[in-house]
C-alpha cells in the first residue's frame, strides 16, 4: 500500500469519528483517535541555501491549525498539528539571504510523523545537491515506511533526487522547469499546476506556494472547514490551481542560431501583425517547412505558439497596469476577436484577463 492509499481507507485524518482503531504499518501506532484530540505529527525539514519562508510558511500554516481561529473567537485551542523541525544534522542552516534558523533535531533523530515536508534550496540542484546527499535516501526510506512526503519549489528536487516522482506527476518554481526536466526526465512534469499529488507525495510550485501546499495539506487532512479558518487567520487566500499566471512568457530556450535569433526579435516588434509563415520563412531565407523546423528545434516552440505567447505577454503588461477595456487590450495585441482572446489568455495563464488584471494592477488608495 502506498501512503496515499490511507487517505482512501481509514488511516489517520483530523476528519475521524471517535473510534479506536489498530495500529498501522503505515503511521505508526495511533491509539485512540478522536475528531477533537487528535493531533497529527509534521516534520520540516530545513536545508540550506534556500528561501526561509518555505519552511517558516508551512510552520505558521499548520501550527495555526484549531489554534489561531479558535483563540480570535475566544473558545479554547485545539491544535490539529505536532510541528517539528529538523535539519540534516541538527545544525542551524543559513538561507540565501542569511537568516539562520536552528531546528528541533537532526532528520536520524525523528521519530514516526505522519508528514514530511522539505523545504526549498536554490535555483540550480546540481550546485548544492552533493552537500545535501544525506536526505534523499532518507525521504525515500520514510516514504516507503508509509510517511506522507511534500516538497515545495525547488526543494522538489530532493523528491526527484531520491526516485520517488519518477512515473508521477509532479511541480515545482516555474523558473527552474526545464533545467528539472533535463536533470529528472522520467517526471512526468506539470509545472503550469501550483499543487500536484500522486499516491503520498505532493509537491508545490514556487516559494509562496509552500502556503498553498500546507493548506492543501491541511484541508486533505483535517477538512475543508478548518482550513478555511486557517486561511482567514492568517490573511491567505485558499489553494490557487495554477502558478501560470505568475510565469514568464514567451519561455524560449537559450540558442545559437542567428537567422532564428533575428525572427525571434521580429516578432517581438511586430507581434499585434498578422503573420504568416511563409512571410516569417522568406525573411529567415528558408522554405516555410525549413522554417518552422529550425525554429521548433531553436526556441521550443512552433511560431503560432511562441507568438500566442507574445502576444498574451504583451496583454498581460497592459493588464498590469490597469488598462480599463478587456476587448481594448485584445485588440492592441493582434486579436480583434475578444471571445477568442479570453479563450487563448486563459489557455496561457491559467485564468482570465479579467481576473489577472484584478489580481496584478496597481493598488489604489
Amino acid at each position: 500500500m502506498a501512503p496515499g492509499d490511507a487517505d482512501r481507507k481509514r488511516g489517520r485524518s483530523c476528519q475521524c469519528l471517535p473510534r479506536r482503531v489498530k495500529p498501522s504499518p503505515f503511521y505508526g501506532s495511533l491509539g485512540v483517535m478522536t475528531e477533537r484530540n487528535d493531533i497529527l505529527d509534521v516534520a520540516i525539514v530545513l536545508v540550506n541555501e534556500g528561501y526561509a519562508s518555505t519552511a517558516v510558511g508551512p510552520i505558521e500554516v499548520f501550527a495555526s491549525a484549531g489554534t489561531m481561529w479558535n483563540e480570535m473567537c475566544g473558545s479554547d485551542p485545539e491544535p490539529r498539528f505536532r510541528v517539528t523541525t529538523a535539519s540534516i544534522d541538527g545544525k542551524p542552516v543559513q538561507s540565501a539571504y542569511g537568516l539562520h534558523i536552528a531546528p528541533d533535531r537532526a532528520i536520524g533523530n525523528l521519530g514516526p510523523v505522519d508528514l514530511v515536508m522539505v523545504s526549498a534550496s536554490g535555483p540550480v540542484p546540481a550546485e548544492w545537491m552533493s552537500r545535501h546527499s544525506a536526505l534523499p535516501p532518507w525521504l525515500s526510506e520514510r516514504y516507503r515506511s508509509g510517511t506522507r512526503i511534500a516538497g515545495v519549489c525547488s526543494g522538489v528536487a530532493f523528491l526527484a533526487e531520491a526516485g520517488l516522482l519518477d512515473g508521477r506527476r509532479a511541480t515545482t518554481h516555474w523558473g527552474v522547469a526545464e533545467g528539472f526536466r533535463q536533470r529528472y526526465p522520467d517526471v512526468d512534469w506539470q509545472t503550469d499546476l501550483l499543487i500536484t499529488e500522486d499516491a503520498g507525495i505532493y509537491c508545490g510550485g514556487g516559494v509562496n506556494a509552500a502556503s498553498d501546499l500546507s493548506l492543501h495539506l491541511v484541508e486533505k487532512l483535517c477538512g475543508r472547514d478548518v482550513a478555511v479558518k486557517v486561511a482567514k487567520s492568517l490573511l491567505l487566500d485558499m489553494p490557487r490551481p495554477s502558478q501560470s499566471g505568475y510565469a514568464l512568457l514567451p519561455i524560449a530556450r537559450p540558442h545559437d542560431d542567428r537567422q532564428i535569433q533575428d525572427i525571434e526579435h521580429h516578432l517581438g516588434v511586430h507581434f499585434a501583425r498578422d503573420l504568416r509563415i511563409e512571410d516569417l520563412a522568406d525573411i529567415a531565407g528558408m522554405s516555410p517547412r525549413n522554417f518552422v523546423r529550425r525554429f521548433k528545434e531553436a526556441t521550443g516552440h512552433m511560431p503560432g505558439a511562441y507568438l500566442q505567447m507574445l502576444r498574451i505577454a504583451a496583454a498581460r503588461t497592459m493588464l498590469e497596469d490597469g488598462a480599463p477595456s478587456i476587448e481594448r487590450v485584445g485588440r492592441a495585441v493582434g486579436y480583434d476577436d475578444a471571445a477568442f482572446f479570453r479563450r487563448i489568455f486563459k489557455r496561457y495563464s491559467g485564468t482570465s484577463p479579467s481576473a489577472y488584471r484584478a489580481r496584478f494592477r496597481p493598488w489604489r488608495t
